[in-house]
């Protein structure tokens, strides 16, 4: 008698799942470079795009804190993102005004 083949296994969530972050690096920076062109280059204001990037972001870390798989180092990690994000803005504004 033959054994039932296995249709799904750790690996092939493991690769969905890493195929669900490659997407999403490639949707996130693709509408970053967007914003960034159309600030840059036509002057337009993307702060609807800006925000679906930071939405993706939040949806993100509440379903991963919501399920407890968040830890000290990870908020620790955020923290200094955000606090790099500003800085970074800010020299921004300022060199260009």
């Amino acid at each position: 008698m033959n054994a039932p083949r296995v249709e799904r296994d750790e690996r092939t969530t493991a690769i969905e799942n890493a195929g669900y972050k490659w997407s999403y690096l490639v949707l996130s920076f693709g509408l970053i470079t967007v914003v960034a062109f159309r600030s840059l280059v036509r002057g337009e204001e993307s702060w609807d795009l800006i925000c679906l990037v930071i939405l993706g972001g939040v949806v993100n870390a509440g379903y991963q804190a919501r399920h407890h798989v968040t830890y000290r180092r990870w908020y620790v990690l955020a923290a200094v993102t955000m606090v790099a994000a500003a800085l970074v803005a800010a020299l921004l504004l300022t060199l260009r005004t």
